[in-house]
């Protein structure tokens, strides 16, 4: 059998049911794939033979010169099968399913889905899906989907397995238009005739270029093996899960979407803590952790500081870090000095600190700076919330960064609120200088939380030095 990672390093590819007509999927993946510049051989399949786009269309493929290592099919279930025996006769290693019409769909649809169960088996090609969208790797510039882009191309360190085809395409178009979400690999797994959840965190595990794992599933094959293989990833790289069905009505509609069947979500939940897997309970909790991860060192701690001229959003921040289990830091004497030469009324000196109306004697830009850089100097605090309103102009907030980026050493967030228009200027530039910003502080507050748990789970020696490239 071969392996994943001969799959998803495939160098060539054919598009098995790609049409003449420039406006179908299979000739808009074959547009997409030389538009953004898979380093390898591609051609397309067709029974008329011909050309779009400038590849060229083989009647069969025994007919293509060159080896295909991959094969994406587009035709309908009930030749698939026969499709896959000329796979195997022409050596392929892999194959990308996109067609529908499987085991979400009812018996018929389950009997096609059990032969190309068996013709995988026999042949040992591995298989994605059926009823996926497939592959990327941006290390090559593979994509098996006509809706990756440029963006999702661009090379990083986040690597996602995920279930669903077309809500992985839009998620990852919509993760990409942050600067800072790269991906590197992505697995389609669809109905998982073949390769599974397991197999692709075990993949996305040994993966060089990817850091963190995020992943979309609506059910778990093999509990058993996902928790092994799980326990290890987490010992690498965090590895975020975002699960759809966690009540009955999701459940059914999930075996309709992808054939899935019902796992129990607290006998689930209990067999990811033992893990070390850090649930998401919503995408914006997801894109949220991964910023997180992506922007800042792991915290050495749970003790943390809040900046806020908003007495409301801190004691919400605060209600939220205590039912997380996190705790208000207790800031040293020396701490506390530096803070008195800004913040003149002692009360508002402590935890959360208060910068108004202090602020208005010393400006804002020295006040703030000045207390970023106390707490980032005070080992007793390990993760700082910075909880202002946003501005039209980014001159106030860049001194701010500076100070940050002069003592990378502990994680902070800011969360700034005000005009739309303001807010997005202020979010792009913190975030162009690798700086978490939430529009919510409690958003906030969460991925500290998951991030402190994570730096629990793994060992000392990487806490400290856990920062994305």
């Amino acid at each position: 059998m071969y392996s994943v990672r001969e799959v998803m390093e495939s160098r060539s590819l054919a598009v098995i049911g790609a049409s003449r007509d420039p406006l179908k999927l299979g000739s808009l993946l074959l547009k997409g794939l030389k538009d953004t510049g898979f380093q390898g051989e591609i051609a397309g399949v067709n029974p008329r033979g011909g050309e779009v786009y400038g590849v060229r269309l083989y009647r069969s493929l025994e007919e293509i010169p060159f080896p295909v290592e991959l094969a994406v099919i587009l035709v309908p279930p009930k030749v698939v099968a026969s499709t896959l025996a000329e796979c195997a006769s022409k050596g392929v290693k892999g194959v990308v399913i996109s067609s529908e019409g499987f085991a979400e769909t009812g018996e018929q649809g389950r009997q096609y889905q059990e032969e190309v169960h068996a013709i995988l088996r026999s042949t040992g090609i591995r298989g994605f899906g059926p009823n996926t969208l497939g592959v990327v790797n941006t290390d090559t510039g593979l994509a098996t989907s006509y809706f990756v882009n440029e963006h999702i191309l661009k090379p990083g360190s986040i690597g996602v397995a995920a279930q669903s085809g077309i809500f992985a395409g839009a998620l990852l178009r919509y993760l990409t238009s942050y600067k800072l979400l790269r991906i590197s690999k992505v697995l389609g797994l669809g109905n998982k005739v073949d390769v599974d959840e397991s197999d692709a965190l075990s993949y996305l595990t040994d993966d060089e270029q990817t850091r963190i794992v995020a992943m979309y599933l609506e059910d778990i094959r093999d509990g058993r093996r996902f928790v092994e293989v799980a326990r290890e990833a987490v010992n690498r790289k965090p590895v975020l899960l975002l699960k759809g069905g966690r009540t009955s009505a999701g459940a059914q509609a999930t075996a309709s979407h992808t054939a899935s069947m019902a796992v129990d979500d607290k006998v689930l939940d209990g067999a990811l803590h033992q893990t070390g897997v850090l649930r998401m309970g919503s995408i914006e909790e997801l894109i949220a952790t991964l910023i997180g991860f992506q922007c800042t060192p792991l915290p050495l701690g749970n003790r943390i500081a809040l900046v806020t001229y908003s007495g409301a959003q801190a004691i919400m921040s605060i209600d939220a870090a205590t039912e997380g289990g996190l705790r208000l830091a207790d800031f040293s004497e020396e701490t506390q000095a530096r803070l008195a030469g800004v913040i003149a009324t002692p009360s508002k000196r402590g935890n959360p600190v208060d910068i108004f109306p202090d602020m208005m004697a010393h400006g804002f830009e020295k006040t703030a700076s000045e207390i970023l850089g106390a707490l980032l100097e005070d080992e007793g605090v390990h993760g700082i919330f910075f909880i202002s309103f946003a501005t039209p102009e980014i001159e106030p907030y860049r001194p701010l960064v500076e100070v940050i980026q002069e003592r990378p050493t502990k994680p902070v967030f800011f969360s700034l609120l005000g005009v739309r228009e303001d807010v997005e200027t202020c979010r792009v530039f913190l975030e162009e200088n690798r700086i978490p910003f939430y529009l919510f502080p409690e958003m906030a507050v969460q991925v500290f939380r998951h991030m402190w748990r994570y730096a629990q789970t793994v060992n000392g020696s990487l806490r400290a030095t856990w920062v994305q490239d």
